[in-house]
């Protein structure tokens, strides 16, 4: 056993595994999907500038008054960046890198739950699909609402991730948590996807994009669905996400089972899945009124 683990188990600090703010940052961010890490860059970065200062040398004062500063801001923006920040103290205090995690004193903002403007009918997920003439954008928009997957999830597929499951076919995603779901898919989406193949190896990505023969990346993905929101003659700032939100809410108006949506989609509880019963209740007490 070594000295530092004895010290360590005598109620000693670790040693800390960082020399500076930028080493300690580079770990914090290892490993995690390339969408949360320019997310949390973006709230580092503002965060340093507003202190003016190394993170070790960061307190609850100066906290307090970054999230004071972000007040102009939307709510969900940020709660994005206190959350950020707050995941970074934690971190940093586990490293050993922190003394203290100042920020755990700090309260998430509250923010107005906008899940029922994010869930889109029926119809308008058909219209997007089908006023959508390019092949690789059309399968891209099924595979997106039918697998309910997340855009770093679908776009990181590969054939490989393709299997044939019955007279179908099954998808298998690796996303949020390092989790792991295989999605069974409709005939017709199975279909469109096979087509889509052309004779691609396993190692292929399923989405390519046409700069550079790379697979397609999350901001393409967002441009390819606004442009079908925008045929469909969809109003709002419509994303990829919303399509999976339109999975789970339209799954359950079909009978689908809870807890079935919930492995479908990935969620860690029934809790989180349940979000989408409350955003478009099937009653309520409204109705039982005289008017």
């Amino acid at each position: 056993m070594t000295n530092e683990i004895i010290r360590y188990q005598q109620n000693e600090v670790m040693p800390a595994q960082a020399d500076n703010d930028s080493q300690f940052i580079a770990l914090w961010l290892h490993g995690r999907p390339a969408g949360t890490q320019r997310q949390y860059k973006a709230a580092v970065a503002a965060l340093v500038g507003f202190v003016a200062k190394s993170l070790q040398a960061v307190g609850l004062a100066d906290l307090q008054s970054f999230v004071d500063s972000l007040a102009a801001l939307g709510d969900n923006s940020r709660k994005r960046i206190v959350a950020s920040v707050k995941s970074l103290f934690t971190f940093g205090q586990k490293l050993g890198y922190l003394q203290f995690n100042v920020a755990a004193a700090v309260k998430l903002p509250k923010v107005k739950d906008e899940l029922a403007a994010r869930i889109l009918t029926e119809d308008e997920v058909l219209r997007m699909i089908h006023k959508t003439d390019k092949q690789r954008d059309n399968v891209l928009l099924r595979l997106l609402y039918a697998s309910a997957g997340r855009i770093s999830e679908v776009c990181s597929l590969t054939w490989a991730d393709v299997q044939p499951n019955g007279d179908t076919g099954q998808v298998t995603l690796f996303g949020k948590g390092g989790r792991t779901r295989a999605v069974k898919l409709s005939l017709g989406t199975w279909n469109a996807l096979q087509a889509l193949r052309n004779g691609a190896g396993n190692d292929s990505p399923i989405f390519i994009s046409r700069k550079n023969a790379g697979r397609l990346d999350e901001t393409q993905v967002h441009r390819i669905v606004k442009a079908a929101a925008v045929r469909a003659g969809i109003v709002g700032n419509v994303s990829a996400h919303w399509l999976r939100h339109s999975h789970a809410s339209h799954a359950l108006d079909r009978g689908a089972n809870i807890a079935l949506v919930r492995d479908t989609l990935g969620h860690s509880s029934l809790a989180v899945t349940s979000r989408y019963t409350h955003a478009k209740p099937n009653e309520s007490s409204a109705l039982h009124l005289a008017i």
